[in-house]
């Protein structure tokens, strides 16, 4: 900055001029030249009631400063036009089941909207440490725990309890909450690790119903194949078992209960200076998973 301000003064060939081109005051300008002349230990600049000259020795520098100044605005320039354009590499962690059922497809959709952009997507259903690891952008369900992180709200992830026809045909369809502790139930144990599946019913009254079953799995594909050849009830995200629920291999049960849903978010290293590239997916992200996204074709 000194350099630059330096620069200024020459040019313009008075102080305020300096000041104002560079939207600083004058006696900003005024310490930036008298800490230059005190470092170096020569005087830069001849002053009188005319303005200001540069002295034999400030010539030289000017010179020099000039280079360095338009190589600094270069690389200004270059890391302002990273900021607008949305282009790079732009590396992307998700769980397993998000990102093949939902995140894949988005992200292709993405790639032929922005060309220029080189897309990383990992899927991992273990914390991954976006600093450490490089990542841009992380997807991430359920209630945030506090941290340094940037997190920008995407959506709702709901869930749906399912059973395939066979299977309630053989075992009935239960009709309450209460009734699906009777019943083989498939637990996805990374969330309903406790085996207890909870329901609300439309008054607000809460039910937290004992589970149990042939079945425990912490991959939700699994547990959808299980219920598809009718070993029991699943609880599933509902983006993973609509395509059995159109096709009709399972059907939904209790559906006058509400069953808990996850939030979604999109986590990135810092929440300032985020880059353009970063905040043009996320909103771009936002848009595509509005409202009822997981009844729609991704």
């Amino acid at each position: 900055m000194t350099m630059q301000v330096f620069v200024r003064v020459v040019e313009t060939g008075s102080f305020s001029k300096a000041a104002a081109e560079l939207g600083i005051t004058q006696p900003t300008v005024t310490k930036a030249v008298a800490e230059a002349e005190r470092r170096l230990g020569a005087r830069l600049l001849h002053r009188s009631t005319r303005g200001v000259t540069a002295t034999e020795v400030g010539a030289l520098y000017y010179e020099r400063s000039k280079l360095v100044a338009r190589q600094f605005d270069e690389a200004e320039n270059v890391a302002r036009q990273g900021q607008q354009e949305i282009a790079g590499t732009l590396r992307i962690s998700t769980s397993v089941a998000f990102g093949r059922r939902v995140m894949a497809p988005l992200t292709l959709d993405y790639m032929r909207e922005h060309p220029l952009l080189q897309i990383d997507l990992g899927f991992d259903d273990r914390y991954v440490n976006l600093v450490e690891q490089g990542v841009d952008v992380a997807i991430r369900m359920g209630r945030l725990a506090d941290s340094t992180l940037g997190a920008s709200y995407i959506g709702m992830n709901p869930w749906v309890l399912v059973a395939a026809p066979a299977y309630l045909a053989s075992h009935g369809e239960p009709r309450t909450p209460v009734d699906v502790a009777a019943h083989a139930c498939l637990v996805y144990s990374s969330v309903q690790g406790d085996a207890r599946w909870h329901f609300r019913s439309a008054q607000g009254e809460e039910h937290a119903v004992p589970v149990r079953g042939p079945l425990r799995s912490n991959n939700l594909s699994t547990v959808l194949s299980a219920c598809e050849a009718g070993f029991g009830l699943a609880m599933l995200p509902h983006y993973v078992a609509h395509e059995a629920l159109v096709q009709q291999r399972v059907q939904p049960l209790l559906q006058a209960y509400a069953l808990p849903s996850q939030e979604v978010h999109a986590v990135y290293p810092s929440p300032k200076l985020v880059p353009q590239k970063v905040t043009g997916f996320i909103a771009w992200l936002q848009r595509r998973l509005q409202g009822s996204w997981w009844l729609r074709a991704p």
